[in-house]
């Protein structure tokens, strides 16, 4: 499994929505990401907790692998 990479909140969701997701809300500094029947919420914090990445990776249903794919591909 691949090491996180160390991201912005805007980052992470733009490789979110580079994998299908759209912004649903946002309340305050938070904004929920939904496709189909997953959804994940993601911080605007200008670096994101390796835990807290991890956490929106698990809410999502994708892997850490497909993340970072992601990440280097957008």
């Amino acid at each position: 499994m691949p090491e996180l990479p160390r991201i912005s909140g805007q980052q992470a969701i733009r490789v979110f929505k580079f994998l299908g997701f759209q912004e649903v809300r946002q309340r305050g500094s938070h904004v929920v990401l939904r496709r189909a029947d997953k959804g994940c919420v993601v911080p605007l914090h200008t670096s994101l907790a390796v835990g807290t990445l991890r956490s929106a990776i698990r809410q999502a249903g994708i892997t850490v692998d497909e993340c970072v794919e992601a990440f280097e591909r957008c």
